[in-house]
């Protein structure tokens, strides 16, 4: 599938790291870096701008390793990029660890998985078919 896009960045564009990888990673597009204190979040910019086709979404997710050995996670984990919007993507980074941690230029700082999805149209009604679940809800099916 092939998909626009607008790079006002000096990095390379996203590309998969692996032949089976789901994800492409993001940069900061930054001109210098980037310090978030502890329980701090940023706007951090990416210099990237993407025409989806309809159908289709960009889902903004974390990256594991700055996750695990960081404790730098997004706040609206996965963001959505809409096959809409023509702004630039940026990425909601939060700090999570007790520690200060620096987003230099050019640090991958997210990944994005496009994805196909369907619209709804709802049909309004008065009860639903049961199920072997039910209302079971969270932790139900840990018993």
């Amino acid at each position: 599938m092939k998909v626009k896009i607008v790079n006002h960045s000096p990095f390379d564009l996203p590309a998969y790291a692996t032949a089976l990888s789901a994800g492409m990673d993001l940069r900061a597009n930054l001109e210098q870096p980037l310090v978030l204190g502890t329980l701090e979040r940023a706007l951090v910019p990416t210099g990237l701008h993407i025409e989806l086709p309809a159908g289709y979404e960009a889902q903004i997710r974390p990256r594991s390793g700055l996750a695990a050995k960081h404790g730098i996670s997004i706040v609206n984990a996965p963001g959505t990029i809409d096959a809409d919007y023509r702004g630039e993507i940026k990425v909601v980074l939060v700090n999570l660890s007790k520690e200060p941690f620096t987003v230099n230029p050019g640090e991958r700082i997210a990944q994005m998985v496009v994805a196909r999805h369907e619209q709804v149209e709802w049909e309004a009604v008065e009860t639903l078919e049961e199920s072997l679940r039910g209302s079971g809800g969270f932790g139900s099916t840990g018993k």
